[in-house]
């Protein structure tokens, strides 16, 4: 059934299963990832021993601790300096752009890519209300530009600090430095840059929302439960004399009566009390149809909300951010109101027509939430569940202008240590994080929930795959092929390859993935071939932080999708272009740098 060399060809198939797993995208990628490992432990492939040797690997404990020193910038007032530095710039469309992409490009080589844009998207949605315009021209470029900065320093994103360590396990090379990324990285930040302010913005749909209490945003009808009371002024009535009753534009797209539920109703449906309409409906309409009929609005959970003639609740609309603990769960299970004084009203899902009970419908990154509570439930309940408002930050009262100086001499002397070669990276931001936990900038609490466990186990579970991957030989078979291919050309033509496969991998999987899994095979790549490792690792550091073709290529892409009411096209629109820009320019500038 196998040939001589087995174990290659379980790995193989392994692999090949798990890329399958991270494309149908059931299944999060950490537990692609895990459920992969302990299919090679258990096929006698990786040692039980070294089974969970990643999650002491220095590329996962640099991750964590950056993740902590993002947050505790955060803290320290970051977003509120920016946003004071933004007012002064005027309402210039181009100005606007630039500005804030090129910060969030900044912020991208310093700290994660994910926590930058993260930091920077209430800004960019606030800066394009003020100037009363849709942030759907800003929200993608942003997207990107935390891509691009990634690509900077050793620190900006995960994949590059994976690269980083494998040359030093791997090419028998001190891991590469804080900034040794730059000369390749800055330029094709710079580039992007530039392509994103002059031409990839026009090349984004214009995406409107209907008019409403909102009408800066572009996102698309909430699905919104309502319930039927007995004094409904339109209680006994049929669908199709509600539909006739206003001029609001909504769908009802499900009836619920007695637990069961009926979806798309017929017009001639008579309206009984106790029934629950699904209506799909912009908020302006929503609060027609509810004025008109009497009908109230039910809680997401399967509550009903409080009144709405109590002056003392506001409404607010947030977005489902990496590593929040709604991802993958129910308002049901959640239990909101319960919880946290808070009442899910209704849930946005671009490119996706939500069909179910919102009381059974699984969250998932993106989504955008309107919720309903008092200022302090809404604001701490939001950040306790890791949802990011997209109107308002969490402005910190009586921040102390001495500890946010504090923390940001802690970060830059982690930055010189480090770039100086006096410590490694890991053991740099590890102490940084630290004394910024001891100087009371971030709490125990805070440090622990900034910490993106998904990536975590994702890294941790892929190092020892990598490892099976190069043990089975696997990696040399591979590079071996893509020698073949560019035998009759140059060592452009072969970085061409890599990049180009590193790309496609990442815009299919996850890119932290792709780096781990293309990284021994560039390094047996340039055995082959009998040149230099470092090229091949950063054509894959390249690749890796260039997922611009879809929403799914990295979490960044996922996260401006709702607030920006983009299509799963609109990607690929401005990011084949950018693409081939970034390929463009780090092709001839890697030879350049990098070859001996």
């Amino acid at each position: 059934m196998f040939g001589s060399n087995y174990h290659q060809e379980i790995v193989f198939a392994v692999v090949a299963m798990a890329f399958v797993l991270f494309i149908w995208g059931r299944w999060r990628f950490d537990l692609v990832a895990l459920f992969t490992l302990l299919v090679l432990v258990l096929a006698n492939i990786i040692p039980a021993r070294q089974a969970f040797t990643g999650f002491s690997h220095p590329a996962v404990i640099t991750v964590a601790a950056v993740l902590i020193i993002g947050r505790s910038l955060t803290n320290a007032g970051v977003a509120d300096s920016i946003n004071r530095l933004l007012s002064t710039l005027g309402h210039g469309k181009l100005t606007q752009l630039a500005a804030l992409t090129g910060l969030t490009v900044l912020l991208s080589a310093f700290m994660n890519n994910v926590g930058a844009l993260v930091l920077m998207m209430p800004v960019a949605i606030e800066t394009a209300r003020r100037a009363g315009r849709s942030p759907s021209y800003l929200l993608m470029p942003l997207a990107f530009g935390s891509l691009l900065g990634g690509l900077i320093t050793a620190i900006g994103t995960p994949p590059n600090m994976v690269i980083a360590t494998i040359r030093s396990d791997m090419g028998n090379a001190p891991p590469f430095g804080m900034f040794e990324f730059s000369p390749v990285g800055l330029a094709v930040a710079a580039a992007g840059f530039v392509f994103i302010v002059l031409i990839g913005w026009r090349l984004i749909p214009s995406r409107t929302s209907p008019s409403g209490a909102l009408d800066a945003f572009s996102i698309q009808e909430y699905v919104t439960e309502i319930v039927v009371p007995n004094d409904a002024t339109m209680a006994g009535s049929i669908l199709g004399e509600i539909k006739n009753a206003m001029d609001a534009d909504f769908d009802i797209i499900g009836l619920i009566r007695n637990e069961t539920k009926h979806d798309g109703p017929s017009t001639l449906q008579t309206i009984q009390s106790g029934d629950i309409l699904i209506i799909e409906a912009d908020p302006e309409d929503l609060q027609e149809l509810l004025s008109v009929t009497g009908f109230k609005i039910a809680g997401g959970d399967g509550s009903v909300t409080w009144s709405s003639n109590k002056g003392d609740l506001i409404t607010s609309e947030a977005v489902i951010a990496p590593n929040s603990e709604l991802e993958g769960r129910t308002p049901s299970g959640i239990d909101m109101l319960k919880r946290y004084r808070i009442n899910l009203l209704a849930v946005s899902r671009q490119g996706e027509r939500i069909q179910e009970r919102l009381s059974s419908l699984r969250l998932a990154i993106g989504d955008v939430l309107l919720v309903q509570g008092t200022p302090a439930s809404v604001k701490e309940g939001l950040r306790s569940m890791g949802v990011l408002p997209l109107i308002g930050r969490d402005i910190r009262l009586n921040r102390p202008k001495q500890q946010a100086s504090l923390v940001i001499s802690i970060f830059i002397v982690a930055i010189i240590l480090t770039a100086t070669n006096v410590i490694s990276i890991q053991i740099a931001f590890v102490s940084a994080a630290f004394f910024m936990i001891l100087i009371g900038s971030v709490s125990l609490r805070e440090a622990y929930d900034s910490v993106n466990w998904p990536i975590i186990v994702l890294l941790a579970a892929m190092i020892p795959i990598e490892g099976a991957l190069v043990s089975t030989g696997g990696s040399l078979t591979i590079a071996n092929g893509i020698n073949s291919i560019g035998a009759h050309g140059s060592i452009a033509l072969t970085l061409l390859i890599i990049l180009v496969a590193t790309m496609i991998l990442s815009g299919a999987v996850n890119n932290t993935a792709a780096a781990v899994i293309m990284a021994p095979i560039a390094i047996d790549v340039a055995g082959g071939m009998g040149v230099n490792i470092d090229p091949f690792l950063m054509a894959v550091a390249v690749g890796a932080s260039a997922a611009f073709l879809t929403p799914i290529g990295h979490q960044s892409n996922t996260l401006v999708m709702g607030p920006g009411g983009y299509k799963f096209t609109d990607y690929w629109r401005v990011g084949l272009p950018l693409s081939l820009v970034v390929i463009a320019v780090s092709i001839p500038l890697i030879i350049y740098v990098w070859t001996p």
